[in-house]
């Protein structure tokens, strides 16, 4: 599944019934090959995973070895009563000891800083891909649910990678080499640890799938309860104008109930697990402790081959033990991978043109032209509903277009597929003869500049926010797309002036000095064609004055296209289109349609007070 998410959208799992609809559809993590995909991710740092692999055979080898040193310090130091042997003894044993220190400090140095590495590019790779998703990508899989992945289930994939697969792969290595020196050590005790192996596996293979179903399922839980955090911090003010803080404690306390419940059951199945394990594997280690004794007794063996053998039987009951409750970590490390490689292989519903059908159109003209035909869509959450429904319109260039009519009349959706957000269910949309499907979307968008009804400012400085499309603007162009907006001189009687810091979406500042600022950005960034979502909307009387003069003045220099309530807007344009219900009803001139149309005749006595 994890190479091929192709074509199926993450589902929303934002509330209990989609999580329990998703379980259902797709069977959970069932084997470690769902790590498979994050191995990749190792390619770039293969010397280190070298050193790491070489470190960790050493430093196994170095703590089976120490078996042997226990062995020789007993039977030929103590057992010899000679000072030199013993001294020989110990020497040999910290010679173990050293390599063994000094390879768990390569193995763990090296196996750290690759789970670092493999974890950040794996953010990287993940915000890389969506940042290009189709807008609608984002109505199905929330911001804030992306934002736990990126965070969460990369954390998780740090600790394993750098951690718990190098002490899977250590104790693994243990396990093995423990039993084959088991058996050369005594065979007759080795029999009886190998019959308690599976007493060991039966534990983890019954508990193992039932904890890895619930790793997947506590994971989205806790992403609920991360998506709620989000939206009603990023929305605080919403939250608390409504005094909905008690309901939103109330259900917040709801779904920490919900991921706890997931949890605690993690949690109890993990311990019983490790419990049993523990509970069959000292039990046969006492077992070979009364029958070794009873053969040192007798003579049949050495102390210290005993000796050795129990150090090696600690051993493989600490390898399994150990395995056993890395194993858990692992299975959770499944889940995360699958999480994210569901979002880095999600597939994009937009196909990126080259742009080789309008190498011979005129890069250097300053505006552009439109053309739809037959133009129709349906938004994909609502198929049912035609948003827009057969339109047809021409665009000159340097013309000025106002967009008219009640609300859900598809003027924003209009908007949203000129700048190629969603490609049309029907018709065509041609920019400067050349149909927007064969443009690569950066060339489609650059030929934009917009402007929508809530302006978005992003966390940095007023001048980052300025410069957003254009970084490399001169002072003079900044300045001049300030005077044009009339964002100049509120800026100048900030104290920082430009690089006065604003919070996420502008926080500190008016409704209307967010838009006169959104205004100048899209400006400074010369597009061909300016669009504007009733952005004169939150303007005072003199702000909309000055605004709509900057438009007059901008006419015939860009294609200008305004979605427009107000009067003032409406009467500065060339042409003014009504639309309700998706279609386009009518267009002409402010009296034409005044005398024409019934709609807009009402539309105008109720908006401009005609």
């Amino acid at each position: 599944m994890l190479g091929a998410v192709s074509g199926r959208q993450v589902k929303n799992r934002g509330g209990t019934s989609n999580m329990t609809e998703y379980l259902e559809e797709r069977e959970t993590s069932r084997n470690m090959q769902r790590l498979t995909p994050a191995l990749r991710f190792l390619q770039p740092y293969r010397l280190q995973v070298v050193l790491a692999s070489v470190a960790l055979c050493v430093t196994a080898s170095a703590m089976l070895l120490l078996g042997q040193g226990i062995r020789i310090v007993i039977d030929s130091g103590f057992a010899s009563g000679e000072s030199a042997l013993l001294t020989e003894s110990l020497m040999l044993f910290v010679a173990f000891v050293t390599v063994l220190t000094v390879g768990t400090f390569v193995r763990f140095y090296f196996v750290s800083w690759v789970g670092e590495k493999v974890s950040n590019d794996i953010r990287q790779a993940v915000f890389n891909h969506l940042i290009h998703m189709h807008p609608g990508f984002f109505e199905t899989n929330t911001p804030s649910e992306i934002q736990s992945r990126v965070t969460t289930d990369t954390t998780l994939l740090q600790t394993v990678i750098g951690s718990s697969v190098s002490i899977a792969l250590r104790n693994a290595l243990m396990l093995v080499g423990g039993l084959v020196l088991l058996v050369i050590t005594n065979a007759k005790l080795s029999l009886l640890v190998l019959g308690s192996v599976p007493f060991v596996v039966l534990p983890v293979v019954l508990f193992g799938r039932r904890v890895r179903s619930l790793s997947r399922s506590s994971q989205d839980r806790l992403a609920d309860v991360g998506s709620q955090v989000s939206e009603s911090f990023r929305n605080i003010k919403i939250v608390q104008s409504f005094n909905h803080q008690g309901a939103d404690v109330t259900q917040f306390g709801q779904r920490l109930d919900r991921s706890l419940r997931v949890a605690l059951q993690r949690v109890w199945h993990r311990a019983v697990l490790v419990a049993v394990v523990m509970l069959m594997v000292f039990g046969a280690v006492a077992t070979l402790l009364w029958v070794g004794g009873q053969d040192v007794l007798a003579g049949r063996t050495s102390p210290g081959d005993l000796a050795a053998f129990i150090f090696y039987a600690f051993i493989v009951a600490g390898s399994v033990g150990a395995i056993s409750e890395v194993w858990s970590d692992l299975q959770r490390a499944a889940g995360a991978t699958e999480r994210l490689m569901e979002l880095l292989h999600a597939t994009n519903d937009l196909v990126d043109g080259d742009d080789a059908a309008a190498k011979d159109r005129l890069l250097d003209r300053p505006s552009a032209t439109l053309s739809l035909r037959n133009l129709s869509f349906s938004y994909p959450s609502r198929p049912q509903h035609m948003a827009l429904n057969d339109i047809s319109l021409d665009v000159e260039a340097g013309e000025m277009v106002a967009v008219v009519g009640p609300s859900g009349a598809g003027k924003s959706t209009l908007f949203d597929l000129l700048q190629r957000f969603y490609d049309p269910s029907g018709g065509v949309i041609r920019l400067d003869g050349v149909d927007l499907r064969e443009r690569s979307l950066a060339a489609v968008r650059a030929g934009f500049g917009f402007v929508p009804q809530d302006p978005v400012l992003f966390s940095g400085t007023l001048r980052d926010n300025l410069t957003y499309g254009r970084p490399n603007a001169t002072v003079d162009e900044v300045n001049q797309a300030l005077e044009l907006a009339y964002a100049s001189e509120f800026m100048q009687n900030l104290p920082e002036g430009l690089d006065t810091r604003v919070g996420e979406n502008g926080v500190g500042l008016s409704g209307g000095q967010r838009q006169r600022l959104a205004i100048a950005r899209a400006l400074l960034a010369q597009p061909r064609c300016l669009l504007l979502d009733e952005a004169t909307s939150a303007l005072d009387a003199q702000s909309e004055d000055y605004v709509g003069k900057s438009l007059h003045s901008l006419k015939g220099r860009m294609t200008i296209i305004v979605i427009a309530h107000r009067l003032s807007t409406v009467r500065t344009a060339d042409r003014i289109c009504v639309m309700d219900q998706g279609m386009l009803l009518a267009e002409g001139s402010h009296e034409r349609l005044l005398a024409e149309n019934p709609l807009y005749k009402e539309f105008a006595h109720i908006q401009f007070a005609a």
